[in-house]
């Protein structure tokens, strides 16, 4: 298990000020150093801001380029290697049209914005507008890699560290720390006699480790930095996020439990016993704390979707037991955005439905047709092949912009 990153909230303002997040670099600096001291590699430090919107004011949409691009620079000389500004706002329509430039115009700038939220519920337009953002940021790079750093949101509360999701949720600067521990699951049901067993071990060494991060960042959170008040500390999202092997794959997980191939029968039965387990652990929780299923981040799910045993409809049944939704899905590159429309008014509607926080990081890959093998040249992806999207325009009720509500069960 390692720690996929520590993320650093605060508000920076426009033009973002240097002093602040060289404050966050120096806390960041420290907190690594005092992770890896505790025993754990840390993969990435983060920052992430408010909404940019709110960084902005709606008068000045358009310097969300010079925004992402100086917040760039800023954290690229202090030694930060992400950052996220923020989701889009179903208020601002507007701020969602802005995404895509400010997108081609970082490398290391992630985004989101929001299609449902508790307060409103499923916001149809804001659905429309996440599809046309993913649409337009596909042709940024000749493989859709740009759409790494944008994800649509559905119900996720400001404090998760996992990117593209994190924002500050605004006051005083806090931080919280993002796992990647689907080892934990492989190790534990290799070899279990039963699930109660293999789940009980699963539990006790999510529990051990948190136990030992929690007491690691206890002392981070009493370190003032540069006049700036220490952060407070936001919890752990101890999802278990996977790495591209196969040891530490959640698909090798499922198998591990019993299931013959990740996407056959059986592949919901292992999800729902792998994220309860996460539900079972005592930890100060952040963010999602659950079961990550990103297709191209994880060498077993990569295999199956590549084979044509794992397909999106798959990845949609498991998000109503899992953590974050569709993650890292490869799709045809002339994918429309009201077909992708359909695909995120059905992930919406099960957040709400649900109560709980969804997301969707979708790749159309320009030029690509389904079952086309892709060619990513990244150390965190393992290749697959384009999955197929099952969907036409919506019409009726469902196309109107008013939004909806559901009542959770």
């Amino acid at each position: 298990m390692k720690i996929r990153s520590v993320t650093y909230f605060c508000d920076p303002g426009f033009p973002p000020s240097e002093r602040i997040v060289r404050a966050a670099a120096d806390f960041l600096s420290g907190a690594k150093a005092a992770y890896e001291q505790a025993g754990y590699d840390v993969q990435s430090t983060r920052l992430a801001t408010p909404p940019f919107l709110q960084m902005l004011g709606e008068s000045n949409l358009e310097a969300l380029p010079r925004l992402a691009g100086d917040l760039e620079a800023l954290i690229g000389d202090a030694g930060i290697g992400y950052a996220s500004a923020g989701p889009a706002l179903p208020e601002w329509p507007r701020s969602y049209e802005v995404v895509p430039e400010a997108i081609a115009a970082t490398r290391n700038v992630f985004f989101s914005g929001v299609m449902a939220e508790r307060r409103r519920g499923v916001v149809p337009r804001a659905v429309g507008l996440c599809a046309r953002v993913i649409v337009d940021c596909a042709p940024i790079d000749p493989n859709g890699f740009a759409n790494l750093r944008f994800a649509a949101l559905a119900n996720v509360p400001p404090g998760s560290p996992f990117f593209p999701a994190a924002y500050h949720g605004g006051g005083k600067p806090a931080f919280a720390v993002a796992t990647e521990a689907a080892d934990l699951a492989v190790q534990a049901f290799t070899g279990a006699p039963s699930v109660e067993t293999g789940r009980a071990e699963l539990v006790a060494q999510i529990e051990r480790h948190a136990k030992a991060i929690e007491e690691a960042s206890r002392q981070l959170g009493r370190r003032r930095t540069a006049g700036i008040p220490a952060p407070s500390f936001g919890g752990i999202d101890f999802s278990l996020a996977p790495f591209p092997e196969q040891a530490k794959s959640v698909g090798t997980a499922f198998e591990r439990l019993g299931v013959a191939k990740v996407g056959l029968h059986g592949s919901l039965a292992a999800a729902a016993i792998v994220a309860e387990a996460v539900d079972r652990a005592k930890f100060a929780r952040a963010g999602f704390s659950g079961l990550m299923l990103p297709v191209m981040e994880d060498a077993t799910l990569a295999s199956a979707a590549a084979e044509h045993t794992l397909t999106v409809k798959d990845l949609l049944l498991y998000s109503a037991v899992c953590g974050t939704g569709l993650d890292t899905v490869p799709l045809p590159g002339d994918a429309t955005s009201h077909q992708i429309e359909a695909l995120l008014i059905d992930l919406a509607a099960l957040s709400a439905r649900l109560n709980k926080p969804l997301t969707a990081r979708l790749l159309p890959i320009p030029g690509k047709q389904a079952g086309d093998p892709t060619d990513f040249k990244f150390e965190y992806f393992s290749n697959s092949r384009v999955l197929r999207l099952d969907a036409e325009d919506i019409e009726g009720p469902l196309a109107a912009e008013q939004a909806f509500d559901l009542h959770p069960r």
